[in-house]
């Protein structure tokens, strides 16, 4: 299993704006790309953050998922309505393997 996970900061006063993009990008993945999206905030740390994971069987799945989402115009259309509710730069990807 393929765990993807990215975290980004959240621009000063945009909590609210957060959460209504990952509301509506989380909906529309699940109705387009038919998978689930969990929405992350932290306990500790910076509060000034959010996270987003996915999972998938292999590389191959992610991969192909991925290269859909790049080449999606509505989700980039979703994206860019709220690019001012990130903190600039601090969008960071990992992916994971489960044991």
């Amino acid at each position: 299993m393929i765990v993807f996970v990215r975290t980004a900061g959240i621009a000063p006063g945009k909590n609210a704006s957060m959460l209504a993009f990952s509301k509506e990008i989380v909906a529309y993945i699940k109705e387009v790309y038919k998978f689930d999206v969990e929405v992350l905030l932290p306990i500790g740390g910076n509060p000034q953050r959010i996270g987003w994971t996915t999972r998938h069987k292999d590389l191959a799945e992610y991969d192909s998922i991925n290269l859909r989402l790049i080449g999606d115009p509505k989700y980039w259309e979703i994206v860019n309505k709220y690019v001012d509710s990130f903190q600039p730069g601090s969008a960071h990807d990992e992916i994971w393997r489960t044991l």
